[in-house]
């Protein structure tokens, strides 16, 4: 039920997010000038566009929902997929949907509270709130969470048009002194244009999200590719151009000083309607989160529909045709993760665990150009585009362990290992204790949601 302005709409309305309007000082505290922090932000696009296109071969070769699982199942066999599996529905996913609905709640809860920080049990049950009424939304109509998409999506595209066309304005009218010798006292080396990717494609992440619902899709052999060739250059060319508009108004200093750059470029360009900003924001979080949850639920219901998860997951509700199980368990273990969690931790976790399976996926496409020829490509990219795409991936994970090494990269190595773990002794073992012990959840679930195994809804 999903067509073509949807996916178009899914894919801008989940990348542009919070990222772009709060914290793109990160990507210019790393080169520390303004013609590579514009450049970087040019080349993140460019990069999130050839993964894009790399996932819609694979989209369009294996037409199974569940974004990278099925395609590292017929790449690599059921144990890297389930790592995957593993790593998404307890790091990733949950992950991601926190820190978007954390930069909601917080956007939402600062007019309340003019000139101080919102207290933190605020801002978690605003979030906690944010997390629930999105679930409740998918889990009740894929038409429904697809409007609501939609309609942020539109909300979205209003602040930003309201942010470039300011920016035009400010340059027609000659304020263009923070962009000469824009590449003087820049810091460019390896560590630092890493760091610099590694913080862009944060706000572009959602680049393949389509690859979640590709059974949804009307038309997937057009819509998939079409949705990503319109979607993602669009999100771009508006990327750059808000950054442009930021340096109109603010030098790098100034930016790197603003707690929260598209309200600093609020107060200083559209005073007295400077309030529009952060209720755009808010609008603009909330569409990112909407459709976070609504591609990540799918992911929860092929885990368990491929017996990677309690059975009871991949149940479809028979009135509504949604995975509502899935979803209200993803929403449910975000909640967990808000409670103790704060955005740049969970950013730090995010990431990094992000790229290894990219990576991983991209080489997938690779691997079966030579192992599963005969599988039928209405895509076909030129080889070099997913070897490009391997290789900035394992740069990207090794940047941050060579130049700035945490314990928390450790630390989350070892817990997508353990996954191992779990793989040998209910998958591979089949020991079946938490099936049973789950039986009288599943019929509980059951009569109290309608929901039935995926063979069992019929038309």
């Amino acid at each position: 039920k999903v067509g073509l302005i949807s996916g178009i709409c899914m894919i801008v309305g989940t990348i542009i997010g919070s990222g772009i309007f709060v914290s793109p000082k990160s990507v210019l505290a790393n080169v520390e000038a303004v013609g590579p922090c514009l450049t970087i932000w040019a080349a993140c696009g460019v990069l999130a566009t050839l993964g894009a296109l790399c996932f819609a071969e694979l989209g369009t070769m294996i037409t199974k929902s569940g974004g990278e699982y099925p395609y590292l199942m017929e790449a690599f066999g059921p144990i890297p997929a389930f790592l995957f599996s593993w790593t998404s529905l307890l790091v990733t996913k949950p992950s991601s949907f926190a820190i978007i609905c954390l930069s909601f709640a917080e956007y939402a809860s600062a007019p309340f509270y003019p000139g101080c920080d919102p207290p933190q049990v605020v801002i978690k049950c605003l979030a906690a709130a944010a997390i629930v009424v999105i679930t409740i939304v998918n889990s009740l109509s894929v038409k429904l969470g697809s409007y609501l998409q939609n309609f942020l999506t539109a909300a979205k595209m209003i602040i930003v048009t309201i942010i470039v066309v300011s920016g035009i304005v400010l340059l027609a009218k000659g304020n263009t002194e923070n962009f000469k010798d824009s590449f003087k006292d820049s810091k460019i080396s390896v560590s630092s244009i890493s760091l610099a990717f590694y913080n862009g494609l944060w706000a572009y992440d959602g680049w393949n999200q389509l690859n979640y619902i590709t059974e949804e899709l009307k038309n997937p052999y057009r819509n998939l590719p079409l949705s990503i060739i319109i979607g993602i250059p669009l999100v771009t060319v508006c990327y750059v151009l808000i950054n442009i508009s930021y340096f109109t108004v603010m030098t790098s200093t100034e930016l790197l000083q603003s707690q929260a750059v598209a309200v600093t470029f609020g107060d200083r360009v559209l005073y007295p309607a400077s309030w529009i900003v952060p209720l755009f924001v808010v609008f603009s979080t909330l569409g990112s989160a909407n459709g976070t949850c609504f591609t990540a639920g799918r992911l929860v219901y092929v885990a368990g529909r491929e017996g990677h998860m309690l059975k009871v997951l991949s149940y479809i509700s028979v009135k509504r045709l949604t995975p509502a199980p899935a979803i209200i368990f993803y929403g449910a273990i975000t909640i967990i993760y808000i409670i103790p969690g704060d955005i740049g931790t969970l950013i730090n976790y995010f990431s990094f665990a992000v790229w290894i399976f990219y990576g991983l996926t991209v080489l997938a496409l690779i691997v079966m150009r030579f192992t599963r020829k005969e599988l039928r490509r209405p895509i076909r990219i030129p080889i070099i585009i997913p070897v490009i795409v391997t290789l900035v991936s394992i740069l990207l994970v090794l940047a941050p362990i060579i130049s700035a090494p945490e314990l928390a990269y450790l630390y989350c190595i070892l817990f997508i290992l353990s996954g191992l773990i779990v793989y040998v002794l209910f998958v591979h073992l089949k020991f079946s204790w938490p099936q049973k012990i789950s039986k009288p959840m599943t019929m509980h679930l059951q009569m109290l949601l309608e929901v039935v195994p995926e063979e069992e809804v019929t038309e």
